[in-house]
């Protein structure tokens, strides 16, 4: 028996009953927990909001076999009969109803992308009535309270036979020649557009995927429309970064902000520019980052490409939300700044190259391998090869004493490989300069290896006398402590050997 579904502006929704499956109640405490969330997933789908009357299907004249003066009346009919929904979680309920249903939805979709002349004004109403009753719905909260996108399988969409179908039958009706913004926007309006940002959150992939097309189509249509929807999509992000930390749509969501931002127009809006710093850059903070990591990076290379002003903000915005305990993320940043220098402009690069460099240093003397590999892998690129040699006064003074120190201190050889061919590189593009840092570097180490043997001499020489070493060959001022009472404390020496020794530059300094 079908049912009819109530319209979008009537909520109400009666209670349905959920039988418990005969090998749950073997042993039901174990599963209560996902019982009840199957039973909060069934009574938030848009499955069982019906209407207290049923309405029975019956079959309709073929769309190819109706003559014109009746075709666009039989059109309007089949829109209607499927507005009628079904309980899909109930797989044998209905059967007959349902196949009605597809095969008029496939109707409707073929009549839409091949044939001229249907989409008359009163059809309109009638189509974006059957999207909306279809589409939109509460979405059931996540049967896992704990859902890992990468490591958990999602939940798909139980009416997906049908809702994809009404997914493709919009699409066409959006791509359709016959379309009319001008009649469109009467009910495709902010409403309309609202709910359909609140699809992105399902966590069926394969509904975001058409949600993402149908709302490119929409912002490409509907002019009007095209400030509110990146406004919302502002509010999502928004939403998702400082409140909830959850939402399911990001990547998809950026992926359609990466084609708007391409289509900006110079020079760039300050509303655009302060998505970019509220917005775009804040974004890198979520720990779910590497779900939508690659298409963040466009964005933001998009940015710099439509405007180079913005780089230094962009840096320096990264440089700021840089990881501190988490190494996956560290590569991910990794790989996003040499996107970003991929396309910087020579001048924009002189503006970062200082702070940028200095994090570089500190990656490659990261113990874990691969934050130290990656950031190593930036001397394989030749633009950023060229950038470098350009300015290398000013990159290899912050970068070497990181070098030599971690050439003969890290664990993998890889690594160790790696730094050598780089202070190779740099020894060809200035040698006077590397000849000149690295005596300044050795001679600053061999100051403070001779003041840690200072410091092991003297402690013997008043705490162990028997141990005494010979003081000949020190400085002059050593000789004096010799004199010095037997109840002197040898740990008041510290300060007076490091305070007096000059102290090597830390890099990046």
């Amino acid at each position: 028996m079908e049912t009819t579904k109530l319209p979008p502006s009537s909520p109400s929704s009666p209670t349905t009953s959920f039988s418990v499956p005969s090998a749950e109640k073997v042993d039901g405490f174990p599963r209560r927990s996902m019982r009840r969330a199957r039973q909060r997933r069934s009574h938030s789908s848009s499955q069982f909001r019906y209407q207290s009357s049923q309405v029975e299907l019956t079959p309709l004249p073929l769309l190819k076999d109706a003559p014109v003066a009746e075709l666009h009346d039989l059109f309007c009919k089949k829109l209607q009969q499927c507005c009628v929904l079904f309980d899909f979680l109930d797989c044998v309920a209905d059967l007959k109803g349902k196949e009605i249903k597809r095969a008029a939805l496939n109707e409707l979709v073929e009549s839409v992308a091949t044939s001229r002349g249907v989409l008359i004004e009163p059809l309109y109403p009638e189509a974006i009535k059957m999207i909306s009753v279809n589409i939109f719905r509460t979405l059931p909260p996540s049967e896992n309270p704990e859902f890992d996108p990468e490591e958990d399988e999602p939940t798909l969409e139980a009416s997906w036979p049908h809702l994809q179908l009404v997914y493709e039958f919009f699409l066409r009706f959006l791509e359709s020649p016959d379309f009319q913004p001008s009649m469109a926007k009467r009910y495709v309006d902010q409403k309309f557009v609202l709910q359909l940002l609140e699809l992105f959150d399902s966590e069926d992939p394969r509904e975001r995927e058409y949600l993402k097309t149908i709302l490119h189509r929409v912002y490409g249509k509907l002019l009007g429309l095209r400030a509110y929807i990146r406004k919302q999509i502002n509010n999502i992000f928004l939403r998702f970064i400082y409140e909830t930390e959850h939402f399911n749509g990001v990547a998809e969501l950026l992926e359609i902000l990466g084609s708007i931002i391409n289509g900006f127009a110079l020079p760039l809006k300050a509303e655009h520019k302060q998505f970019l710093v509220r917005v775009l850059i804040p974004l890198h903070t979520a720990k779910s980052l590497s779900i939508f990591h690659a298409q963040l990076a466009y964005c933001v290379v998009q940015f710099m490409e439509k405007d180079a002003t913005v780089t230094e903000y962009i840096i320096r915005g990264l440089l700021k939300y840089w990881p501190k305990t988490c190494t996956q993320k560290e590569v991910m940043f990794l790989g996003e700044i040499e996107e970003i220098l991929d396309v910087i402009e020579p001048s924009q690069f002189i503006r970062v190259q200082e702070p940028l460099f200095k994090q570089i240093a500190a990656c490659i003397s990261s113990p874990h391998f691969q934050v130290a590999e990656r950031a190593l892998y930036f001397w394989n690129n030749e633009y950023i090869l060229s950038l470098i040699e350009e300015n290398c006064q000013v990159i290899l003074p912050l970068v070497f004493a990181t070098l030599y120190r971690v050439s003969k201190e890290h664990w993998n050889q890889t690594i160790v490989s790696l730094i050598y061919n780089v202070l190779k590189t740099f020894m060809e593009m200035n040698s006077k300069l590397f000849d000149d840092l690295t005596a300044s570097y050795k001679e600053s180490h061999s100051h403070c290896s001779i003041a840690a043997f200072l410091l092991v001499s003297v402690y013997f020489s008043f705490c162990h006398p028997v141990l005494r070493f010979s003081f000949e060959q020190l400085p002059p001022r050593v000789n004096l402590f010799t004199r010095l009472p037997p109840s002197f404390d040898p740990l008041f020496l510290i300060p007076f050997f490091f305070s007096s020794l000059p102290r090597p530059v830390p890099a990046g300094s």
